[in-house]
């Protein structure tokens, strides 16, 4: 009897087949070989962590510890002794006086204090030409102050530059009344404008032309020098 093989039972037609499956297994086998890695599988352990969110910062500072000042120095008491020697002798002299001793009296001199006194002080207020005739000093210290504004105003001089661009304002000038009753170191004591305030000096000087002159003021029946202080006030109509 005569043995037939069927063609798909051949396993040769499949050589090239199966030869492909293998050597793609293969392959495969070595690349999951070279590609695996291994890790250890314990945890570290790094503690416990916990987390404080302050509301406010806290801002420490150090200060830097300086060392204690030295000791004071000691004072050097230097010891002397007792015994001294003196060059020249004390002479003592007698101060008892005799009857028929003649005894010259001291003068004193009395210094000339060139004092400035102020309105409010002294004794006796200037007078202005023309309060002579009041009764009382109260009355003519009211007439000095009233004459000497009257005499400001006619005597004050407007600037025109002032006037163009509306400036006006009170001006405080004082100055000295002197002893012969003129006036010196007018100055502005507070001040508008560079040009209001010297027309404010000019009309002050203007006391200078006076005939007769300012009185001055007294202390103790003498004329002293006398400070004071008045406001112009310059406004425009």
């Amino acid at each position: 009897m005569e043995l037939k093989k069927s063609p798909e039972a051949d396993l040769e037609n499949k050589k090239l087949t199966f030869f492909l499956i293998g050597l793609f297994l293969a392959l495969s086998f070595v690349y999951i070989v070279i590609e695996w890695k291994t890790y250890d599988r314990t945890l570290a352990n790094l503690g416990d962590l916990d987390v404080v969110l302050d509301e406010e910062e806290v801002i420490v500072t150090q200060r830097e510890q300086k060392p204690p000042p030295p000791p004071p120095p000691q004072d050097i008491i230097n010891v002397v002794e007792d015994k001294v020697e003196l060059k020249e002798e004390l002479v003592m002299e007698s101060t008892e006086t005799s009857q028929t001793e003649e005894i010259k009296p001291i003068e004193v001199v009395e210094e000339d204090v060139d004092e400035i006194f102020s309105f409010a002080i002294v004794e006796n207020k200037p007078i202005f030409p023309g309060c002579e005739k009041e009764k009382d000093e109260e009355s003519r210290s009211n007439c000095f102050q009233l004459k000497i504004q009257q005499h400001i105003a006619r005597n004050f001089k407007y600037p025109e530059i002032a006037r163009q661009l509306g400036i006006q304002g009170k001006v405080f000038v004082t100055f000295v009344i002197e002893k012969d009753g003129s006036v010196s170191n007018v100055a502005v004591a507070r001040g508008v404008d560079p040009n209001l305030d010297q027309a404010a000096i000019e009309a002050v000087k203007s006391l200078n032309n006076l005939n007769p002159k300012i009185q001055p003021a007294k202390q103790r029946g003498k004329p002293v020098k006398m400070s004071f202080t008045i406001p112009v006030n310059a406004r425009l109509q």
